[in-house]
This record gives C-alpha cells, sequence and structure tokens, in this order.
C-alpha cells in the first residue's frame, strides 16, 4: 500500500517544467511584480520514509505588469540529492550540507535560501537554479531553522541552530541587515527536543522547549522521524532580551503542547510579551499500538508577563488549522490581522477583537499556505493573498490571488499552471 505522503497530491511530480504566458481567469494587480515561490518535498526517487524528508523542490510563478510570465519548478541541488542521504562527512564530522532543503524559501540581503532545520542554507539562483551550501562565510557552524525572522526596523535575521549532536542542542544566531552573521550563543535545554520555530518581538527572542524529544530506541529500530511525545519533559517558553543576546535566558513554565508554527508575537505596553501560535494538545504519542498522529492545531494566544513570572493560555478558535502568516512588514510588533489555511479555505483573523473571515474555494480544492503581498509601503495595509490551490477533480494546480481585505469575495486572479503543485510547506511573494 502506498503511504499516504506518497499517494494524491502529496505524490511526488517527475520531472522540472518551465512555462510562459500562462492563462489567467481575473485580472492580476499589475503592482504584483515579483516571483511566488514555494518550497515543498518532492522525492527524486519517488519514495521517501516520511513527509518530512523528501528532496525540495521550489515552485515559482513570475508576475510582472498584469502578466503571469512563467512557471518553472526545480529541485533543490543539495548534496544529499545528488549522493544520498549522509549525516557524517569524510572525515567522520557532522555533514551540515546534507540535507533535502525542502521546507521554505526565503530572501535576505539580496541572497535567496532553501532551508530545511536539518541543514545549511542552500542559496539560490534568479531563475531557481542551486548555487549550493551557504555558511555566512565559514561563520555557521551549526544548522539553521526553516523559521527565521527578519526583523523589519533594524533588518536584522534571527535565527537557531539544533540537533541530536549539538552539545547544548540550541544555538542561537543573529545576522546583521547587510548578511554577516554577528552572534552565535549556546542556549542550555534539558534535552534533544525538536524546536521547529521561535517568536520575535522588537524587544525579545522566545524559544519554545516543548516535549516532544529524540527517541534512541525510535532511531535505532531505523524509524525515519525518531521523536514522540514525553510526558515527562515538561513544557517551558524562554525568553531572551535582544539588548543582551548573552545574558540569561528566562524560562516560562506552560501546559504541555506543541507548537510547529508560530503566528507573530509582540511586546504589550503593559511589559507583558504576546505570542500568537498554533497549538497542538498532543503530538506522536508512542503507545503498542504504534505512534499517535497529531490531534488538530487549533489558535491560541500566550501572554507571558515577566513581572509575575506566568504565562496566560488562551484558546482563540476551534477550527483547525495550520501555516499562520502575518504581513511581514509587522513581525514582531502588533498586527492587525492574521492568516491561516484549513483543509478548504483561508482563514483571516482580526487579532484585536478575535473575528474572522475565511474564503471557501469549494469542495475538492485545497490551498497551500498563503503569503501576503502588499499592496503599498503600509505595514499592515491592504495587499493580497497568494497561494497554491490543488483540484482534485482535474489533478491541477492553481495560483489564486485574493484581496486580502475582502476575503469573501471572488479571487482577483487564478493562474492556471501546467501541471499538479504536490502540498508542500512555506513559500513567500517576493517582490522586485
Amino acid at each position: 500500500m502506498t503511504p499516504r505522503h506518497l499517494s494524491g497530491n502529496y505524490a511526488p511530480v517527475a520531472e522540472e517544467l518551465t512555462a510562459h504566458d500562462l492563462p489567467v481567469t481575473g485580472t492580476i494587480p499589475p503592482a504584483l511584480t515579483g516571483w511566488y515561490l514555494r518550497n515543498g518535498p518532492n522525492p527524486a526517487d519517488a519514495a521517501s520514509g516520511h513527509w518530512f524528508f523528501g528532496d525540495g523542490m521550489i515552485h515559482g510563478l513570475r508576475l510582472e505588469g498584469g502578466r503571469a510570465v512563467s512557471y518553472r519548478n526545480r529541485w533543490v541541488r543539495t548534496t544529499s540529492l545528488d549522493d544520498g542521504a549522509r549525516m557524517y562527512d569524510d572525515r567522520g564530522q557532522r555533514d551540515l550540507t546534507a540535507g533535502p532543503a525542502n521546507t521554505h524559501v526565503v530572501r535576505h540581503a539580496g541572497r535567496t535560501f532553501a532551508l530545511v532545520e536539518t541543514a545549511l542554507p542552500y542559496e539560490l539562483t534568479c531563475d531557481l537554479g542551486t548555487k549550493g551550501p551557504y555558511d555566512f562565510g565559514g561563520r555557521l557552524h551549526t544548522a539553521m531553522t526553516a523559521h527565521p525572522k527578519a526583523c523589519p526596523t533594524t533588518g536584522e535575521l534571527h535565527f537557531f541552530g539544533y540537533g541530536i549532536l549539538e552539545p547544548d542542542h540550541l544555538t542561537y544566531h543573529r545576522a546583521d541587515a547587510s548578511g554577516e552573521l554577528v552572534l552565535s550563543r549556546t542556549v542550555e535545554v534539558p534535552g534533544a527536543t525538536m524546536l521547529h520555530d521561535f517568536a520575535l518581538t522588537a524587544e525579545h527572542i522566545v524559544f519554545m522547549d516543548l516535549p516532544v524529544v529524540f527517541d534512541l530506541e525510535l532511531a535505532m529500530a531505523g524509524r525515519t522521524m525518531p521523536y514522540c511525545w514525553d510526558d515527562e519533559y515538561g513544557a517551558r517558553l524562554g525568553v531572551l532580551r535582544r539588548d543582551d543576546p548573552h545574558g540569561a535566558v528566562r524560562w516560562f513554565d506552560i501546559d504541555p503542547c506543541y507548537v510547529f508554527h508560530t503566528l507573530n508575537a509582540y511586546d504589550a505596553p503593559d511589559g507583558t510579551i504576546v505570542v500568537h501560535v498554533m497549538r497542538y494538545a498532543e503530538i506522536w504519542r508512542r503507545t503498542d499500538q504504534g505512534i499517535t498522529p497529531p490531534v488538530d492545531a487549533l489558535l491560541w494566544t500566550w501572554t507571558i508577563d515577566p513581572a509575575t513570572g506566568t504565562v496566560r493560555e488562551e484558546q482563540r478558535d476551534d477550527r483547525p488549522g495550520e501555516f499562520p502568516r502575518v504581513d511581514d512588514r509587522q513581525t514582531g510588533l502588533v498586527s492587525t490581522h492574521g492568516h491561516m489555511t484549513c483543509e478548504n479555505s483561508l482563514v483571516r483573523y482580526d487579532l484585536g477583537s478575535g473575528a474572522a473571515t475565511a474564503h471557501d474555494f469549494g469542495p475538492h480544492r485545497t490551498p497551500g499556505e498563503a503569503a501576503f503581498a502588499p499592496a503599498d509601503d503600509t505595514p499592515g495595509g491592504p495587499g493580497w493573498l497568494l497561494t497554491y490551490v490543488h483540484d482534485a477533480t482535474t489533478d491541477r494546480s492553481d495560483l489564486v490571488v485574493l484581496d486580502a481585505d475582502n476575503l469573501q469575495a471572488d479571487p482577483v486572479a487564478t493562474v492556471h499552471l501546467p501541471a499538479r503543485v504536490p502540498f508542500g510547506f512555506h513559500g513567500n511573494w517576493l517582490a522586485d
């Protein structure tokens, strides 16, 4: 039986394509000039042990002057793709170039990177070719998270690396606006937990030390994803001041849970730190019958109070979803709205009132993560949401452009792609 992550629209496409002057229903706003890029697993040998580990493929659509100029998909030419997966290099040291580069694609200081949390970033060319692994001039000695945070005020890029072979399991890094790596420091955590994301505010970094822990027995048994839920580990949030990056990390206990993705975070006027997340009550519990699947992720808000040493935890909605995004120009600041993807819809939240609106794509049409493309220079102002949508009835995919301020309206434009785009992870609108 074919595993779920290799069947339907999870299944990989077999070839790289380039197509020009794509058909469009509706009108592409002329202000949308740039690339929409999205990364995701696409195992070159049409097999992988887990959805998280397929070879990375970038799907890119070029918009310009109201036209869908071109579409192309390209594998990220990693050492894992060309030489097969390996953990150690020829000197017996951990090979940080070995990873599928399949999770995210971001731009910083003029460079575009394909990311996975287990390896170095891979730099891409403007036509989605692969330049190779990038280690910030030899200064980066850990893997790089797939979810770096760019500060809209300073232009700095904040990120971390973790791994079972790291001495302290977690290292925090900072690159300046020019792209130079200027800070690396270890953060002590008690175990080899899976740290997929973190949060940034104007004044703080917030780490999530949660109870999904590396299991040596599972690894020795050959399980592709050797992490599972640990009732004994506990859960806590670590707060580091940005103006004292080598200072102490202060830890705050929370109820056990897991978070793959943060929506946003900010410093409130009353001195608290507000963090919006997609929260799983539990994932990957080990039982006699095997590993349990995750429960649904729901939107929650954590309010960290440094004065009392406590965290207030609040569920904001009861509809399941994932892939939360904001206008990236509001990262770490108070954001007026946020978005997440549900099974057949995109949901837009007013993060103040909690009100929500949704765009329903209809039966058999499944959207991926939606990236925000601004319409003007005002952070939190008008803009569009861009997402790839798969139609199960035709087994084809479209790029759909929605008005973020009028989500319930018909799409502004639908670009019809020459082939399907398999379900994947994260991407970005990269304006010229």
